[in-house]
């Protein structure tokens, strides 16, 4: 990344880090002269859904922070290791000097990698939406860039394959409802960076939520369709299902699915699998009939107890060396590779998988 050094004798060079070190190029004067008009001229605004404006933001910066933050925003990002695995440890030691963060296991872990891989997919999202709700703030910058830039990466794998669009439309409303509530605190310093780099940052997310709604799902008009197979494999379809809205939506393709999904027996296996018996008798909700409407009580025990999360794949932490890595099933099979270093007698009694709130928690302290 760029640096800028400045003291009283001059305007301060510009710095490029390079394999060899730092090297010192030109000053662009004339083009940070046009970049900083532009920039004078330019007023941010942030508009919520219901037309609330929210935040306001006039670029009345100095000269010096524009010519940084110009930099610093066009530069290269930094290079982010891509490993399969990491020591987490939690305290200093004679061997170890402090201790590992959430930014740096996000950092170093290899999520630009696990997205493309579908059985990950889910995981990686779900992960980057627990981090917006709670955790943004407690990145490091390096971090919040990195951050962004796998959501980018998210963001246009869904937009080529089409693949469960909902799941990070979900994301991006709470990412962007997180950073309307810390853009307002920006005097507090809670943000890594200038204003106007997070109000950009948010400008994109509302990009990308208006081309994730103008999405157009692909007709394949080749092979067999839903509509062409039985009923009892249509039902078995649904039957698969562990999310409700998933459910639903299936059920909106053709009047067949829409019948098999107001199915009583399925919203009552959906909500047994979900939840204990003990949380039905609170949210008894019965039919004009008299009889347990399981759909409406699988929607309100979801806002009041937790689901059960499933993932193809996982991050998987080994008690026994304190190890938080990605199983390579493939290596597993053909070399008996573990997946990280272990010196354990039976490795595989020492693996637990970890899920995206588990990954969090490690991490504090």
């Amino acid at each position: 990344m760029p640096f800028l050094g400045q003291d009283w004798r001059s305007p301060g060079w510009r710095w490029i880090k390079t394999e060899d070190g730092w090297k010192r190029c030109e000053p662009c004067g004339s083009e940070l002269e046009e970049e900083n008009n532009r920039l004078n001229d330019i007023s941010h605004a942030v508009i919520l859904d219901n037309d609330e404006e929210i935040y306001n933001a006039d670029c009345e910066f100095t000269t010096k922070k524009r010519k940084k933050d110009h930099f610093r925003s066009n530069a290269k990002s930094q290079y982010f290791y891509g490993e399969k695995w990491i020591y987490v440890h939690k305290e200093s030691t004679k061997e170890r000097h402090g201790y590992c963060t959430l930014g740096e296991a996000f950092n170093r872990l290899d999520f630009s990698s696990a997205i493309q891989d579908i059985r990950r997919f889910n995981y990686v999202v779900k992960l980057l939406q627990l981090i917006a709700k709670s955790q943004l703030t407690s990145l490091s910058g390096a971090a919040q860039k990195n951050y962004f830039n796998i959501l980018d990466k998210i963001v246009q794998k869904v937009l080529e394959d089409q693949y469960n669009p909902r799941l990070i439309k979900d994301l991006l409303q709470d990412l962007s409802s997180t950073l309307c509530v810390l853009i307002r605190g920006v005097g507090k310093s809670v943000l890594v960076g200038n204003i106007n780099i997070w109000i950009s940052r948010l400008e994109t997310i509302l990009l990308w939520q208006q081309q994730l709604s103008n999405l157009q799902m692909t007709k394949v008009n080749n092979g067999l369709t839903l509509s062409d197979l039985p009923l009892h494999m249509l039902n078995n379809i649904l039957y698969r299902f562990s999310d409700g809205w998933d459910i639903i939506t299936l059920g909106q393709v053709t009047p067949t699915l829409y019948m098999l999904s107001e199915d009583r027996q399925l919203w009552k296996k959906l909500c047994q699998y979900h939840f204990a018996e003990k949380q039905f008798c609170r949210h008894l909700i019965l039919s004009e009939k008299g009889h347990i409407d399981w759909k409406l009580m699988y929607f309100a025990l979801q806002k009041c107890y937790p689901i059960k999360e499933q993932y193809g794949d996982t991050l998987h932490f080994c008690r026994h060396c304190s190890i938080l890595f990605w199983k390579d099933y493939h290596l597993a099979l053909l070399l008996k590779d573990t997946g990280h270093p272990c010196t354990a007698n039976d490795p595989n009694s020492c693996f637990m998988p970890v899920s995206p709130q588990h990954f969090i928690d490690l991490f504090k302290f």
